[in-house]
């Protein structure tokens, strides 16, 4: 798994209400755990609200006030889906309190059943609370409903707490003059805000690394304005989403420390790109552009040698995202073909240009569909070499003539099985990757054990992806996603060449 990667126990990034990960640097967080708290162990309250918009811990706050109650003195119920009738409702209620299936058809036997109930369990000592998560889809009725049941009290004392927990759009519905005696029965209004500043994000993400294990620092210094940017200023569903991608990305890339280049192009795969709207009115069906692909864009790579099949990608070659995410498309004529590998025939000067790369191990095939040409477009090169992918208005395919047909292990007279090199064509989201395994490979993965092979794959991968940054740097692409559909494709071939052989 990934974090073991990182010499961590736990996952420090789940999006799921863990109460062992809580982090206490969320002020509003904690003000709102305190005060509910409050109303359900010394305010005597009957009804307590938290109010929060998404991806800010409402469910979190809700589970670690559970685990703050004493299961001795109270008794408690969790509704996660209040999006029911209120005979629904009280049974799914009714049936967490009592521990056994209620299908009761009629509200009145229902809330007699209830009313019996919260008055046997005062008489043991216990009080009962009933927290609501998703308020905010509770229906006008329910709301009503759960008004009325609060009147089931004692003359001293409020029997049990309902604590309600929902979006904006609970404290819109609270807050309506036509609700002034709902509203008025709050004890508690808490509100959950984003976490305040950049140094409480830093706090909150060396808490929860803290908390799974780390012992040394993972994310360097630069990354935690970039968090700050991409989680809309500190909501923590966004920051743990950001963080977990990094970390995989981190162990795909073989890196010791993820720096703000990784955040960076994690966090630009969840900013939001709709587009403005173009004056009233709906929007005409030719504004909003294709994300469609006419045919998938030509990649061709190779390994240089055995060695680089057993070594990771140094973090100094990490490849840095884009400056600019716009793609222009050299004319055809500025693509001078690299030299051809010495295995392989040299092309004859009447060939179309092919976009192989010299070295022996990844090649593919298919072509980009091509935005339209632009007069007097400037082409954009790196350092001595045309910028791959997006290269001619109608780019050639690698000619059959220079790739022979697949091939597999065959046996041969008076010998154990020989390993020939094996072409196979993938098909990676957008684009169409035929893939070259050498002998010296397929012979090492075959021989191999299977955690070996698997590992094999996965380095093998990382050196298509660190040839072909087009695959990752175009918008919305997710590099540990394409990383992970290569290593399946090439271990699945792996593997059936293994039981062949066994076999």
């Amino acid at each position: 798994m990934y974090y073991q990667y990182w010499n961590l126990h736990k996952p420090p990034f789940d999006n799921v209400p863990d109460p062992s990960m809580y982090a206490d640097c969320h002020v509003s967080m904690e003000n709102a755990i305190a005060e509910t708290l409050f109303a359900i162990e010394e305010g005597n309250e009957c009804l307590a609200v938290i109010i929060g918009d998404v991806g800010l811990g409402k469910t979190l706050s809700l589970r670690i006030i559970i685990d703050s109650l004493d299961p001795e003195r109270y008794l408690i119920a969790l509704v996660t889906n209040p999006s029911l009738s209120f005979v629904q409702l009280m049974n799914e209620i009714l049936g967490q309190l009592t521990g056994k299936q209620w299908n009761e058809k009629k509200k009145v036997n229902l809330l007699e059943a209830f009313n019996q109930l919260i008055f046997r369990t005062a008489e043991e000592g216990k009080k009962i609370v009933l927290l609501i998560d998703e308020a905010n889809v509770l229906t006008p009725t329910n709301l009503e409903n759960l008004r009325l049941l609060t009147n089931m009290q004692d003359d001293r004392k409020n029997l049990f707490t309902i604590v309600l927990a929902g979006q904006i759009e609970l404290a819109r519905r609270l807050e309506d003059p036509k609700r002034a005696n709902l509203f008025q029965r709050i004890g508690t209004y808490s509100w959950i805000e984003k976490i305040p500043s950049l140094e409480a994000l830093r706090t909150y993400v060396e808490t929860r690394l803290r908390l799974a294990g780390a012992v040394e620092p993972i994310f360097t210094e630069d990354t935690y304005p970039l968090f700050w940017k991409f989680s809309e200023e500190g909501v923590p569903r966004l920051i743990n989403k950001i963080a977990k991608l990094s970390l995989k990305a981190g162990e795909t890339y073989g890196l010791r420390r993820i720096d703000g280049r990784i955040v960076a192009q994690v966090g630009k795969q969840f900013e939001k790109t709709a587009l403005p709207a173009r004056g009233k009115g709906k929007k005409k069906k030719e504004d909003v552009p294709s994300l469609q692909e006419e045919t998938p864009p030509v990649l061709t790579q190779e390994l240089s040698s055995k060695e680089e099949l057993s070594e990771g990608i140094p973090a100094a070659e990490f490849p840095k995202p884009p400056e600019e995410e716009v793609f222009t498309t050299p004319a055809p004529e500025s693509f001078s073909p690299p030299e051809p590998a010495p295995w392989e025939e040299a092309p004859k000067e009447e060939a179309p240009p092919s976009l192989e790369q010299t070295a022996p191990f990844t090649e593919a095939s298919g072509h980009t569909s091509t935005p339209p040409s632009v007069e007097g477009q400037e082409e954009i090169k790196g350092e001595g070499e045309p910028s791959p992918g997006f290269l001619a208005e109608n780019p050639p395919e690698i000619s059959e003539e220079r790739i022979p047909p697949f091939s597999s292990p065959t046996e041969t007279a008076g010998a154990g099985p020989v390993v020939e090199g094996i072409y196979e064509e993938f098909q990676i989201e957008k684009y169409k990757v035929r893939v070259h395994l050498p002998p010296h490979f397929l012979q090492k993965a075959l021989a191999s054990s299977e955690e070996e092979r698997l590992k094999m794959a996965g380095q093998a991968a990382v050196q298509a992806i660190k040839k072909f940054v087009e695959m990752t740097s175009i918008p919305l692409s997710d590099p540990v996603n394409i990383w992970s559909q290569l290593r399946a494709q090439i271990i699945k071939r792996l593997e059936a060449d293994a039981a062949r052989m066994a076999a």
